[in-house]
């Protein structure tokens, strides 16, 4: 019997049609199937906005049973025609969204619709041809874009930054900064994204910061501290502006300034905020209560090693417990284990209070005599902030 006594019917012709295919199927070559789709084709896009569920899942059916064995050109073609159409067979839209063919798969991987699940696995498992076709779609998940960033090569990468419709959750924009280290040009791409967190700008920032060191250390050595001078000052004009900028910084200012009106900050002050990873809540607070510069914690905050904020939380008096919250949020990306947190311990510990001091004077010395007047003493160029702590324990 055919399928169409068992549903709601999309007329006598689409029946007619259906049992031609089943004759075909049986005896007929390509040809014949290639006839037989085109006319189910137009038939579809003339009424596809109408047709019931049940009627769009019998043409369905007839979709699937004509384009299997038909030639690479020919489903390409019905990619293109179903990457465009709201409702098109979902069976049928799957099955092109797999198919090997990158010709095949890219119509409707681009521009249809009617994915969501199918987007995650394919992107786990096929090349990166069809990664870089998922990643020009008009609109993407976080799920989606955090397994390209993850699993695409550069030009996947650099495509899916591009695509201004593309959210990125916090993980993916870590993994989007790590890949743009020693691209100029995707720290550009995603730097310029206007959803970008501040605290993954900073990160960027510092990232970025690095890579022209780096260069200009190599060609000029003798300049090295003073460059690193130019970089901090560079940096830390780009930290205000993005500060002045952000809605979430001036909510977290106003909330910080409320909690703290007519008292000093305390301790608690830092812990809390730094417990619940609210990064510029926890930056103020840092920066109230040990009355620093708020670019020196935001940056100390965000850079991977542990150093300076055990420098700058020792001079502002602050317990372990608060060191290891702060150590243990996310954006600096440290992910210390029990070792490496016990030894950060013993270490803070044996941290004198004077050695932090003259650590941070240091830091204060090294702008002061980048203005030429004198050259800058040996030891601002030759220890930094680690190798004082280590010799500090």
């Amino acid at each position: 019997m055919s399928d169409c006594s068992k549903a709601e019917q999309p007329g006598e012709q689409v029946c007619s049609l259906i049992d031609e295919l089943t004759c075909s199927v049986e005896n007929g070559g390509a040809e014949e199937r290639l006839r037989i789709l085109r006319r189910i084709t137009d038939m579809f896009m003339a009424g596809a906005h109408s047709y019931s569920d049940a009627q769009v899942a019998i043409f369905d059916d007839v979709f699937q049973q004509l384009a299997a064995e038909l030639e690479a050109a020919v489903r390409a073609r019905l990619s293109r025609i179903m990457a465009d159409i709201e409702r098109a067979p979902r069976k049928l839209v799957r099955s092109l969204t797999f198919d090997e063919d990158i010709q095949v798969a890219a119509p409707v991987r681009m521009r249809s619709r009617d994915l969501s699940d199918d987007l995650v696995e394919n992107a786990r498992s096929k090349s990166q041809a069809h990664l870089l076709a998922i990643a020009q779609r008009l609109e993407l998940s976080e799920t989606v874009t955090d397994v390209l960033v993850n699993s695409g090569d550069m030009r996947v990468v650099h495509r899916v930054a591009r695509n201004r419709r593309a959210p990125f959750s916090l993980p993916g924009y870590d993994k989007l900064i790590v890949r743009a280290r020693r691209d100029r040009n995707l720290t550009l791409t995603v730097g310029e994204r206007r959803e970008l967190p501040r605290h993954c700008f900073l990160k960027l920032l510092e990232t970025a910061s690095a890579s022209v060191r780096a260069q200009l250390e190599v060609a000029h050595p003798q300049f090295a501290a003073k460059v690193q001078v130019s970089i901090d000052e560079v940096a830390a004009d780009f930290q205000q502006e993005a500060r002045e900028l952000s809605k979430q910084h001036a909510l977290a200012a106003r909330k910080v300034q409320s909690r703290l009106r007519g008292r000093d900050a305390t301790d608690a002050d830092v812990h809390a905020p730094a417990h619940a990873q609210d990064f510029d809540r926890t930056a103020l607070s840092f920066a109230r209560l040990g009355d620093f510069p708020l670019a020196v914690v935001e940056r100390a905050l965000l850079d991977s090693g542990v150093d300076m904020v055990m420098v700058l939380a020792k001079v502002a008096g602050c317990s372990w417990t608060t060191v290891r919250a702060l150590l243990q949020m996310r954006d600096a990306g440290r992910n210390l284990n029990a070792d490496n947190m016990q030894r950060c311990a013993e270490q803070y510990r044996k941290l004198k209070l004077e050695t932090a001091r003259s650590i941070i004077r240091l830091r204060e010395e090294r702008i002061r005599m980048h203005s030429g007047e004198a050259d800058v003493p040996s030891l601002v160029r030759s220890e930094g902030t680690a190798a004082i702590v280590r010799l500090a324990s």
